[in-house]
C-alpha cells in the first residue's frame, strides 16, 4: 500500500508539472495552509549616517524622543553625554515593519520596511541599527539591520529651493530581518488534520479544490476522502495512514499543490475616478441596453472695461472704474444614440463602447448608468 501511494505521488507532481489545462491554475496559487500564517512584526530603532536630513533636537518642533534614544544607546556603550549637547541631524528615529515568513525558523532572512517617525527630511544613504522586532503580543521573534534602500532623493537648500523624486521618508533593507527563534504553530503534524483557506473564498472555487483531491488520491486507501468542504473560504485536510512521518507528509502536501482546478471568479468592473482607469474581468456580461450620451460645454468668459475722466478734466469726484463684462456660451453636441446588444465577453463589450467614440470617464459614467438599470450583470466596485 505504501509503494501504491509512493508511486502515485509521483505521478500526481510529474503530472502537474508536465501538463496544465488551459485555463486552470495550480493549487497552491489560490490558497495558505493554516500552519504558514504570516505575523506582523513591529520595532522601534534609529537609522545614522544621514547627511544633515535626520531628526532636528533643538526648537519646539525638535524630536525629543530621538535625543532620548541616542543618550540611552551611548549610555549602554559606557559613555554620558547630556543631552543639550546632543546634535541628531545625522540620526533618525524609526518604525520598522515586516512580515513574518510563512514556514520561518531560526536564522530564515526577509525585507523589513522602514519609515521616519520624527522630523527627519530624507532616510537617503542611511544605515538602520540592529533593532528587535516583536509580533502584535509582544513577543520578540526576530531582528533587522542594515542599509537603507530609498530610490529616492529630498533636496533643500538655505535658499528655499527644494528638489524632490520619490519618497525619501520611506526606505527597504533588503534582507535586513532574521528570526532569532522559530514561530510556535508553524510545522506539521501527520497525526491531525491542516486546513486550507482560500485567498478568495468562493463555494465552487472550494468544491472543485474538494473534489480534485479526494478523486487524484482515491485509490491510495480505499474510498477515503481526504479533503472535507467547511465553508466557502476553508478546506480540512486529513492526511493518509500510510504517512506517518513529516518527509512524507511534506510530500504529500507538495503532490496537493500541483493539483489544477478550474477557480471562479466573480464578476467585477473596477473603476478609479481619480485615474479614469476601468478594468473589468472577464466573466461581465451585460444585458440588450440602448445609451444616448451627448456633451454638453459651458464657456463663461470676463473682459474688463475701464473708464476715466478725460484728459485734463478737473472734478473733485473724478476717478478711473473698472468694471466687467462678462459673456456666457453654452456649446452642446449631438448626442450619440447606440443600441448595445447582449454581450458574452469583455472584448465584444470594449467593442461596442468603443464604436461610441467615449473618453474613459464618459465609459465610467455610462457603467454607473447601466448598473442602475439593471443590465451590468457584475459587482460594481468605485474607489
Amino acid at each position: 500500500m505504501r509503494q501504491l501511494f509512493q508511486i502515485l505521488l509521483l505521478f500526481v507532481l510529474f503530472s502537474g508539472i508536465v501538463t496544465e489545462v488551459q485555463g486552470q491554475v495550480r493549487i497552491k496559487d489560490i490558497v495558505r495552509f493554516e500552519t504558514g500564517q504570516q505575523n506582523s512584526l513591529l520595532g522601534y530603532g534609529l537609522v545614522v549616517g544621514l547627511g544633515g536630513t535626520g531628526d532636528r533636537s533643538t526648537g519646539r518642533r525638535g524630536a525629543i524622543f530621538t535625543v532620548q534614544s541616542i543618550s540611552n544607546m551611548l549610555e549602554r556603550f559606557g559613555i554620558t553625554v547630556p543631552k543639550e549637547y546632543l546634535r541628531t541631524r545625522n540620526v533618525a528615529a524609526v518604525m520598522v515593519t515586516a512580515s513574518m515568513p510563512a514556514f520561518g525558523v531560526a536564522g530564515t532572512r526577509f525585507d523589513v520596511t522602514v519609515s521616519s517617525l520624527g522630523d527627519a527630511t530624507s532616510l537617503e544613504g542611511g544605515v538602520l541599527l540592529s533593532t528587535p522586532l516583536m509580533d502584535p503580543m509582544g513577543n520578540h521573534y526576530a531582528m533587522a539591520q542594515g542599509p537603507l534602500s530609498v530610490g529616492g532623493f529630498n533636496i533643500e537648500t538655505a535658499a528655499g529651493e527644494r528638489v524632490r523624486k520619490n519618497h525619501a521618508l520611506v526606505g527597504r533593507v533588503p534582507d535586513g530581518g532574521y528570526l532569532t527563534a522559530s514561530p510556535s504553530g508553524q510545522g506539521i503534524d501527520p497525526q491531525k488534520p491542516v486546513n486550507l483557506f482560500l485567498l478568495e473564498p468562493d463555494f465552487n472555487t472550494a468544491s472543485r479544490i474538494a473534489d480534485k483531491i479526494n478523486t487524484a488520491f482515491a485509490n491510495t486507501e480505499g474510498d477515503k476522502n481526504y479533503a472535507a468542504l467547511l465553508g466557502p473560504g476553508q478546506i480540512q485536510l486529513s492526511f493518509p495512514d500510510s504517512i506517518e512521518n513529516l518527509s512524507a507528509a511534506i510530500s504529500f502536501i507538495a503532490a496537493i499543490e500541483t493539483l489544477s482546478v478550474q477557480a471562479d471568479v466573480e464578476a467585477r468592473v473596477v473603476i478609479n475616478e481619480r485615474t479614469g482607469t476601468i478594468v473589468a474581468g472577464g466573466d461581465v456580461t451585460i444585458g440588450e441596453v440602448m445609451i444616448s450620451h451627448g456633451n454638453l460645454t459651458i464657456h463663461t468668459r470676463s473682459a474688463p472695461i475701464i473708464s476715466q475722466p478725460g484728459p485734463f478734466a478737473y472734478s473733485p469726484g473724478a476717478r478711473t472704474v473698472v468694471e466687467r463684462v462678462t459673456e456666457t456660451q453654452v456649446r452642446e453636441t449631438e448626442s450619440q444614440t447606440a443600441v448595445i446588444q447582449e454581450t458574452t465577453t469583455v472584448s465584444e463589450l470594449a467593442l461596442a463602447l468603443n464604436t461610441l467614440g467615449l473618453k474613459p470617464r464618459d465609459v465610467i459614467a455610462i457603467f454607473q448608468a447601466i448598473k442602475q438599470a439593471g443590465a451590468l450583470r457584475a459587482k460594481l466596485i468605485i474607489n
